[in-house]
């Protein structure tokens, strides 16, 4: 395991500082200097790569999560769309981007005690860390805190689709988590051994992801564009991504289309 931090985590941290404002700003830098996160995000890569054979789980799959959720609650606002804290008058924007936050960057520390039921021991985890880390950046509101906290738990516990939830940051964690599906993700796993598994299509077709895109769309404010070198990534669109928005309460503003590089694209919402 890892000390330090890697380059490509080092990059995702400075886009993470440059997408981020106030107190948002101010919970980036605690999340991103904290040892105890950092040391938990490395181990759950280790659990998740080399113990089970997965895809990466760990600090450079937190932080991209990260940054999707923080990109499409700022289109969000550019659509005039209120996420549930500022819809029901509790919190603002700045409050809901430190909570999609916070949530991204503790969402899969739960692999570090393995896959089964993951996101409840995320959410265990996590736990102590959101409190600890929201009472320094909140500390003028015992209230916001715990707001934020029940927030960010619903975000962890509802990551996987596992079972309902109902805000509207939730549902952008969820979608968030989904779009990390770029082929770098299953490098690791697929150079570590060829010797055939349960699970290695969710390997073959990730390796097939070029890009994915997320921009404001025609008709809603967030559009999600796949583009895959194979037809087998249609496989990674439609039994993740497309699962985890069909549950998202922010199905309503997502669109998505997907396509072969080089042939016309297929549409799915929107």
């Amino acid at each position: 395991m890892a000390n330090s931090k890697s380059q490509k985590e080092q990059s995702l941290d400075r886009r993470i500082l440059g997408m981020a404002t106030g107190k948002t700003l101010r919970m980036a830098e605690f999340l991103l200097e904290d040892a105890e996160l950092q040391a938990l995000q490395d181990y759950a890569n280790q659990v998740s790569i080399r113990r089970l054979g997965f895809n990466d789980h760990g600090p450079v799959h937190m932080r991209k999560v990260a940054i999707n959720a923080l990109a499409m609650a700022d289109l969000m606002a550019k659509g005039n769309v209120k996420l549930s804290l500022e819809a029901e008058e509790i919190g603002s924007p700045e409050d809901s981007a430190t909570a999609l936050l916070l949530a991204a960057m503790l969402h899969d520390v739960g692999m570090s005690v393995g896959r089964q039921s993951h996101e409840m021991n995320s959410a265990i985890l996590a736990a102590p860390i959101a409190s600890r880390l929201l009472a320094a950046v909140y500390a003028e509101s015992i209230e916001m805190q715990v707001i934020l906290r029940s927030l960010v738990l619903e975000c962890v516990e509802g990551h996987m689709a596992t079972q309902r939830v109902h805000s509207l940051e939730a549902g952008i964690i969820l979608i968030a988590d989904g779009c990390d599906m770029e082929k770098g993700r299953s490098r690791i796993p697929m150079l570590l051994g060829n010797d055939p598994r349960a699970g290695d299509i969710h390997q073959y077709s990730a390796a097939s992801i070029e890009r994915v895109g997320i921009g404001p769309g025609e008709r809603h404010p967030i559009r999600i564009s796949v583009e895959m070198t194979e037809s087998v990534g249609f496989f990674q669109v439609e039994e993740v991504l497309l699962q985890k928005i069909a549950v998202s309460p922010a199905k309503g503003y997502v669109e998505l289309e997907a396509r072969v590089v080089g042939q016309e694209p297929r549409r799915y919402l929107g």
